[in-house]
């Protein structure tokens, strides 16, 4: 009896490898473009499915940015249907303009998703991104200078969030498709260079893998994954550091011990300070590195100086040797 073609075999076992810790009757969602790399990605889902017991629902987004997109979300939502799923929500959404067109489709996108997940009780959301899109963002984190968060690319797993396919290349997802028969839709916005992340697909590997060989997808893809290990190493320490620095000060309110944080290394040190921060509630988005070394400044260079204003209404400031970050009262905000 012959198996199944190499490329949907392949894609079969990410998903099966995946999600082995799945029990039979658990909510399973699929989060469907239509494009090869979601559809290759349900397919096998559903197929999966059948001898594990998953219940497999999928949830397409409509972005609503061009011409026929309601169309091409029912086209999509009708084929995975056809592969069983039950129920295929279609979500559309309202995108804004925070942070750029491609972060605003991907908040818009990623609220949506979220919201029938809660819905559905999910357990688990599969998303189709491919080793190829991790290359990519490996790249564009450089370009950011973000450091090591940034270029460790997406997470195989955060939270109910799982990504099976970042080990498989897009040239997979595609002829697991064809093997199969699966109708696949090709988003125009995928050859639109108004898009950062278009141009480095388009331009930038390109030259890079002409330049430097046919394997510089791959290396990327495995610097992302050896970074990862890296921060996730530096994030417990940093986790480690932030509670033996909590105290209090005069007030009894929260704050951070200096001396107990000058004494941790930079690169943990500004974990902490980012984590305080943001818990603070500084937006992600606007919390610079400058922002950090100005507050680092108050822990390692301490020369009476003032207070450090952070974005979202966030001060920081140091006393009797405590470093305390806190929203400013409302007085004093604007």
């Amino acid at each position: 009896m012959t198996g199944p073609h190499p490329a949907v075999a392949r894609v079969r076992h990410a998903v099966r490898d995946c999600l082995a810790d799945v029990p039979p009757g658990a909510v399973v969602l699929v989060a469907a473009s239509g494009g090869a790399d979601s559809m290759a990605l349900a397919a096998a889902t559903a197929f999966e499915a059948r001898t594990t017991g998953w219940r497999v629902a999928a949830v397409v987004v409509d972005h609503q940015l061009q011409s026929g997109s309601a169309s091409a979300a029912r086209s999509a939502a009708d084929a995975l249907a056809q592969l069983a799923f039950d129920p295929v929500v279609i979500r559309a959404v309202r995108v804004g303009t925070q942070g750029g067109p491609e972060a605003a489709a991907r908040t818009a996108r990623y609220d949506a998703i979220d919201q029938v997940a809660s819905e559905l009780d999910a357990v688990a959301v599969l998303l189709g991104h491919t080793r190829d899109d991790q290359a990519e963002s490996v790249l564009l984190g450089l370009a950011r200078g973000s450091g090591a968060r940034s270029i460790s690319g997406m997470a195989p797993v955060r939270g109910r969030y799982r990504r099976p396919l970042l080990a498989l290349d897009r040239i997979t997802t595609r002829e697991a498709c064809s093997a199969e028969e699966v109708p696949v839709w090709d988003d125009p916005h995928n050859d639109d260079s108004s898009f950062t992340r278009v141009r480095v697909r388009q331009r930038v590997i390109p030259v890079v893998e002409r330049e430097l060989g046919p394997g510089v997808v791959a290396s990327l893809a495995r610097t992302a994954d050896l970074l990862r290990e890296d921060d996730a190493a530096l994030e417990q320490w940093a986790n480690d550091i932030r509670s033996a620095a909590r105290c209090r000060d005069d007030a009894g309110r929260q704050a951070l011990d200096a001396e107990v944080l000058a004494a941790a290394p930079v690169a943990v040190r500004r974990r902490v300070l980012r984590a305080e921060a943001l818990e603070c509630g500084v937006p992600g988005g606007d919390l610079r590195a400058s922002h950090l070394a100005d507050v680092d400044a108050l822990v390692t260079r301490w020369r009476g100086q003032g207070p450090v204003h952070l974005p979202g209404g966030v001060r920081a400031e140091r006393d009797c040797g405590r470093l305390q970050l806190a929203p400013l009262p409302a007085a004093e905000v604007g």
